[in-house]
């Protein structure tokens, strides 16, 4: 069984960074993590060993602590000021990605847009963009979609969005405004651009997938999906203790990627475990 890996897969920078400075902090216990820095099990476990604390990223609760750490996804300039007027000490590891997001909706809606967010309401990035815009639409799919009275619409993305998505959505919000003016600023993130356009270079050439990341991570479950679609047998897994043997049965050639949450020893587990399996597989039939 051949083993293959896509060549940009796991973990984008600015999940690095922000695990680089936690792994700086010589205090965990004065620190609450404010929501869930990713949706890794396996990184979530090493923050509560360490004693970070976590909130809820519905908590509206001041945390205790006297230092508050945002996380990649960020907050909202809202959010930031109730912080800071509790007097705490507020540590930033907002992707950078993410902050140009904020930035492109503050742009459009300070030309007089109503600003519409492709993406999901519920995801603590959507929000941080929308709780400083209380008059933001968000547009997870196609029934989102109406016929708006405002004669300048501008949009952006979460930056996790599947580009097609993205595409769809926006010529669906055209159709159904041809009044209006939309003005489009792509806030997609080019790490999750990458590991998509690496996976589609891939799966031609591999009749199983494998892809490594938390079961509630976003951009983990998009590759899952489009492996699927494609008609490749695909298999999600959080780690390599999740994986089965029978699933390769009659599998010549295996495609690796992992989300952009999912640490680099994880996807290497994985690969091991798939490269001893294929070695006691040409054992057996040698």
């Amino acid at each position: 069984m051949l083993i293959l890996r896509a060549d940009e897969l796991g973990m984008c920078f600015g999940v690095r960074d922000a695990l680089a400075a936690l792994a700086g902090l010589p205090h965990p216990a004065d620190v609450t993590i404010h929501g869930e820095l990713v949706h890794n099990p396996e990184v979530l476990s090493w923050l509560d060993r360490r004693g970070f604390r976590r909130s809820p990223e519905a908590q509206r609760e001041v945390p205790p602590t006297p230092a508050v750490l945002v996380t990649a996804h960020g907050i909202s300039e809202r959010e930031r000021a109730r912080l800071l007027a509790a007097g705490k000490q507020v540590i930033d590891t907002t992707c950078p990605l993410v902050g140009k997001a904020h930035a492109a909706a503050d742009q459009l809606v300070a030309a007089g847009r109503r600003l519409v967010v492709l993406g999901k309401a519920d995801h603590v990035e959507v929000r941080g963009i929308v709780e400083d815009h209380p008059g933001a639409l968000v547009v997870a799919g196609p029934d989102d979609v109406a016929t708006w009275p405002e004669r300048s619409l501008g949009v952006v993305a979460q930056t996790t969005t599947q580009v097609e998505v993205a595409e769809t959505l926006l010529a669906a919000i055209r159709a159904q405004n041809p009044h209006a003016d939309v003005a489009w600023i792509d806030t997609i993130c080019s790490p999750t651009k990458a590991r998509i356009e690496a996976l589609e270079r891939l799966l031609p050439r591999v009749d199983a997938l494998v892809v490594v990341g938390g079961h509630a991570s976003n951009n983990t479950r998009q590759l899952v999906a489009r492996g699927r679609l494609r008609g490749v047998r695909t298999c999600h897994v959080e780690s390599a203790r999740e994986l089965r043997a029978e699933w390769f049965r009659g599998v010549h050639a295996v495609g690796l990627t992992a989300g952009t949450s999912t640490l680099a020893r994880t996807v290497d587990e994985v690969h091991g475990w798939l490269t001893r399996h294929a070695a006691s597989r040409a054992d057996r039939s040698a």
